[in-house]
């Protein structure tokens, strides 16, 4: 479907920069560093015995030069990202990194001082008037103190870090990016708008589809490798410099999870593979086959996936959180009005779909790759989730208005029910609900099931690389297709073209350990999402201040404002029971219908 509305859904980014382009970026850039050559004038050696009102100027700085370096970084960064194949778009990008790594590197001696400061100093700093939005920040600082190197090592690794794992990641984004998909006698096609089409109801096109995209993946696959490889020794190297006992421990810490409590949730979830084995056994019975093979998981059941215009599905997601509440409403819409939306799919832009959020003032981009599926439709309120999240933490300043990677996700998995409690009670024909209860399950065994097989990949091949060495093409298709087939089982047959298909997935390469963060959000959100359905009305003013506490507690402190108890052992099955019972549901209407 042609849909020139969304044609027309780019961001203005305008308001990140004073001045135009890369112009205005130094500009910033300019300020930033003029400030923290001030600041580190003013401050080194200064905190052990700095006054109070000495320090809060010291925290409001370096608040300030952030919010200036998150700024350049957006625009370069977001420009950069609706088409990666643009020479000129790169160098900028690689220039506000070079310069924002030297900025930041100035100020690494307050980390530091900060950290090597005795507990009761620390707290009488802590304690000082103006530093309610800097608090908790201090004290995950102080969190890191086992893990910090010296001075000069910590600044030799920053400034090597340009040219190391973020020049790396960069690669592989522009690598993936630039990959197209040949269907047949068809025209390319980026790979996003090719993975699209595995919703297809012809099993056919799902499967010249498939070997499409694994031919097409093919030639660039031992590059990506080795850049995997490459990312997997630097990441070795890091913790060992560091101390961290294992692999995940460094991302565990940033979300405010001991090791025994995610490895918990990951152990819970593996006891629950019941739940995507049953639904693929069902899945299959549906489509009237006897086994489904990789390519047919995302086929669409009821007839073709149907198609939803942009405003259509405006209407759909901007009213679900009007409903719920106005405020949320209003947060929603202003991404459209004020041109923080990049909706159509273009050559050279990166896949798939992300929320940034940027300063206090300035609100937060979104970015999809609209295909008119109803699948995009959720995608939509699921980023719409992280960008209301962001507007009402905003209030937090820039030093805690980011959440956890492990509540991030609580907003928009709940932005994503709202919609879908919305489409499922405006359907009323019994097959089309069936396909809807479908895809709900769909969306919760992709975010809680895969994402945790993901997980369980990244365990294997991290573990693998420190104990042997470099890995095989091979050999990663071997792990990768072992991990898939523990979620599977019996349920779907794993072919040998899916085995590369490890190859295209960004959090692998930019944020190692990342995954299970979406496995523990959906399951947080969805006993949000109870809650709310138990309580009411009531819930809501407790839900929207789960949302602006931001990043200014930890979470099992922000899930306590709702009535949640993340340190009850049961909590993670009770999520994965409202998933089992919803599969029930659809198991009864498959027989009913």
């Amino acid at each position: 479907m042609s849909d020139k509305a969304v044609d027309a859904i780019a961001w203005d980014l305008g308001p990140l920069v004073e001045g135009k382009g890369a112009d205005g970026v130094a500009r910033l850039l300019d300020e930033a560093d003029f400030l923290a050559d001030s600041l580190a004038a003013a401050a080194r050696g200064r905190l052990a015995d700095a006054e109070p009102s000495e320090f809060v100027g010291f925290i409001t700085t370096s608040a300030t030069i952030g919010e200036l370096v998150n700024r350049a970084h957006a625009y370069a960064g977001l420009r950069f990202s609706t088409d990666t194949s643009d020479p000129e778009r790169g160098a900028l990008m690689a220039l506000v990194q070079e310069r924002v790594t030297a900025i930041t590197t100035k100020l690494l001696f307050m980390e530091l001082e900060w950290t090597a400061l005795d507990d009761d100093r620390a707290a009488e700093l802590s304690a000082s008037e103006g530093l309610d939005k800097a608090r908790h920040y201090l004290k995950t600082l102080r969190d890191q103190r086992p893990h910090l190197l010296t001075e000069p090592e910590e600044k030799i690794l920053a400034e090597k870090s340009v040219t190391g794992k973020s020049a790396w990641s960069r690669l592989f984004s522009e690598l993936v990016s630039a990959v197209e998909v040949t269907v047949g006698d068809e025209d390319p096609q980026p790979l996003d708008a090719a993975l699209s089409r595995l919703s297809s109801n012809d099993r056919e096109e799902r499967k010249e589809v498939s070997s499409a995209v694994t031919e097409a993946l093919e030639p660039g696959l031992r590059t990506r490798a080795y850049l995997f490889n490459t990312l997997l020794a630097d990441k070795a190297t890091d913790d060992r410099l560091r101390s961290y006992p294992t692999w995940l421990s460094s991302r565990n810490m940033s979300n405010e999870a001991s090791d025994a409590s995610v490895e918990a949730l990951v152990s819970a979830v593996r006891a629950r593979y019941d739940i995507p084995q049953r639904w693929y056994r069902l899945k299959a019975q549906l489509l009237g086959v006897d086994r489904l093979a990789d390519y047919d998981r995302a086929a669409a059941l009821g007839g073709e996936d149907p198609e939803f215009g942009w405003d259509e599905a405006c209407d759909i997601v901007f009213g679900a959180y009007e409903e719920f509440s106005p405020e949320l409403g209003a947060a929603s819409r202003a991404f459209l009005t004020e041109n923080r939306i990049d909706a159509p799919v273009r050559p050279g832009k990166r896949g798939g779909a992300f929320c940034a959020s940027v300063t206090p003032e300035i609100g937060p981009f979104v970015m999809l790759n609209w295909t008119a599926r109803r699948r995009d439709v959720l995608t939509l309120a699921h980023e719409l989730g992280h960008g209301v999240h962001g507007t009402l933490a905003a209030d937090r300043g820039i030093l805690e208005m980011s959440t956890p990677l492990t509540v991030a996700e609580t907003a928009s998995v709940f932005g994503e029910e709202l919609v879908f409690s919305r489409l499922l009670e405006a359907e009323k024909d019994p097959a089309q609900r069936l396909t809807l209860l479908a895809e709900s399950l769909e969306g919760a065994i992709a975010t809680v099931f895969r994402q945790t097989a993901m997980n369980r990949f990244e365990a294997l091949v991290h573990t693998e690389r420190r104990d042997n060495g470099e890995l095989s093409v091979d050999r990663f298709g071997e792990l990768w297709a072992e991990s898939q087939e523990e979620m599977f089982g019996d349920s779907v047959e794993v072919t040998d073209g899916y085995r590369s298909w490890w190859s295209y997935i960004p959090h692998f390469i930019g944020t190692p350990g990342y995954v299970y963060a979406y496995s523990y959000g959906q399951l947080l959100a969805l006993s949000v999402f109870a809650q709310w359905k138990a309580e009411g009305d009531a819930f809501v003013p407790k839900y929207l201040d789960m949302l602006r506490a931001g990043g200014s507690m930890p979470p099992e402190a922000i899930a306590a404002i709702g009535g949640l108890d993340l340190t009850d052992p049961g909590f993670w099955d009770r999520g994965l029971d409202l998933i089992a019972d919803r599969l029930a549901q659809a198991e009864a209407a498959a027989a009913a219908a």
